[in-house]
């Protein structure tokens, strides 16, 4: 009976030991969200083991409907991943209505089919072009294919989506802005464009544009943008709709010596992507008769000549730009993505109802547990509940793509996401244990990801803080402690 007993006494041990250290975590939460900064805010977390345990580490309402803010990405970019596969890419194709006469005369017109490719013309995803040299290559291909003249006009085919190029949530005062910058199946340039400003070393003062890069044919800005000598943070605010050629600009820049820029969305992204061709063309000697146009409805390719097919970068390093970087607008087009997939039109309801599909398929989400607007979390109108955060983390460590996954997400060191745990810089934490995605919008401040306890065992983890009155980072520095805590908890 002595080692039966024995057996039993270091199970009583264990399990007490266990339940301790995770009563531990749960008062260790519970403490911390005793802080001022969250009076009359709402709070929900949840960590448990990202193993075949699943074990509760700890709760805080995971069941309330919170505003996830970026941490909806990590939605969107695990049904991109296990809708397309990690090395999947976006298509953009060239075609000829006609083939040229013996002269190179090409009695017809070009077509620019979009894809949907959310990274065309840009060089911020590993293997990506700037859009001067997929420019340059579309031209190229009008060359080989022997036209030295083109009678017709050049289209771009958008017919791909359907719809509300931003989705409707969307706060007005961010409409214009880069990281609200419309969806379109022809992305270019990151769908934005910079306009620079001349240097102003005194507060107070009437800024003046000194240009934009690219240059935008019929843009005209309205500057009511003033420097501020106080404040070293951009906090100017471009206002303009999609296709909409007048834009105005309000708010503060630092005072500067040499200059500063902000970004702004580009009006039409295919009309802008059919004049860079129309300029590239002219680089290499080829007229052009007619003009830019926009086309909502397909022509018939089958009858015409395919010229060039340009290819993305994988679908795996797009997402690193997605939750790293959390950039919206591919967040966007991913979401809009898994719509023509299915068959449909890309449309943001159509994208929902989609990435509702995956998430009822691998039972992430009951039917109300999300109540999602867009694919990025860029409205305040969004809601989905720390365990579906939760859940949707804990399956992809199950996917073959999990690596992928789990890369794309931010280190405590990476300046990339908001630097939310830039504490985490000092050696004596385990960087290495961390990867997370925040997510922050007004009154709004999350995060959500994985970390290895103390004995390297995987935890999936949200916490969420909604109504915040408070502008600082002391919610930052409340979920930075948690994260510690988890670090320094044991399954054993």
């Amino acid at each position: 009976m002595k080692p039966v007993l024995n057996r039993f006494l270091l199970f009583c041990i264990v399990f007490f030991i266990s339940s301790a250290q995770a009563q531990d975590v749960q008062t260790f939460v519970q403490n911390r969200l005793q802080n001022p900064v969250l009076n009359c805010a709402w709070w929900g977390g949840l960590a448990v083991y990202a193993d075949g345990t699943q074990k509760e580490i700890f709760s805080v309402s995971p069941d309330q409907r919170l505003t996830p803010a970026s941490t909806l990405k990590l939605l969107t970019s695990a049904a991109a991943l296990e809708t397309f596969g990690p090395h999947h890419r976006f298509l953009t194709r060239l075609y000829a209505s006609a083939k040229p006469d013996e002269k190179g005369v090409l009695k017809g017109d070009l077509y620019l089919q979009g894809g949907a490719d959310p990274t065309l013309g840009s060089p911020r995803v590993t293997g990506g072009e700037t859009w001067q040299k997929v420019a340059a290559k579309w031209a190229k291909a009008v060359r080989q294919a022997g036209i030295t003249r083109i009678e017709g006009n050049l289209y771009a085919d958008v017919s791909a989506f359907e719809g509300p190029s931003i989705a409707p949530k969307v706060n007005w005062e961010n409409i214009g802005n880069y990281y609200a910058a419309p969806v379109s199946p022809l992305c270019f340039n990151d769908n934005s464009f910079k306009i620079y400003f001349k240097p102003q070393p005194f507060g107070g003062k009437q800024t003046e544009i000194s240009r934009t890069e690219p240059q935008i044919p019929q843009l005209e800005l309205k500057n009511f943008v003033t420097t501020d000598a106080k404040n070293k943070r951009d906090n100017a605010y471009v206002y303009g709709a999609p296709r909409q050629y007048e834009m105005e600009i309000y708010g503060t820049i630092p005072t500067n010596f040499t200059g500063f820029s902000i970004q702004a969305a580009l009006p039409d992204s295919a009309l802008f992507a059919l004049q860079a061709l129309h300029n590239a063309l002219r680089e290499e000697g080829i007229a052009v008769g007619g003009r830019e146009k926009t086309l909502s409805t397909p022509p018939d390719y089958s009858a015409m000549t395919l010229l060039h097919t340009y290819r993305s970068p994988e679908l795996k390093d797009i997402i690193v730009i997605v939750n790293k970087r959390s950039f919206n607008l591919y967040a966007e087009m991913l979401l809009r993505n898994l719509a023509l997939q299915a068959g449909k039109k890309g449309s943001v309801q159509n994208g929902l109802e989609e990435l509702e599909k995956f998430l009822r398929k691998n039972k992430l989400a009951a039917a109300q547990d999300a109540v999602l607007y867009d694919g990025s979390g860029l409205s305040r109108d969004n809601m989905l509940t720390p365990r579906v955060l939760v859940n949707t983390l804990v399956f992809m460590t199950k996917s073959p793509h999990f690596q992928y996954y789990y890369q794309s997400l931010a280190t405590p060191n990476d300046r990339g996401d908001l630097l939310l745990l830039r504490y985490f810089l000092k050696p004596k934490h385990q960087v290495q244990d961390v990867r997370v995605k925040g997510g922050t919008i007004d009154g709004v401040k999350t995060v959500a990801g994985y970390v290895h306890d103390a004995n390297g065992h995987p935890i999936a983890f949200a916490l969420m803080a909604n109504n915040l009155a408070s502008k600082d980072e002391t919610v930052l520095r409340i979920h930075e402690d948690i994260i510690k805590q988890l670090l320094l908890s044991s399954s054993d």
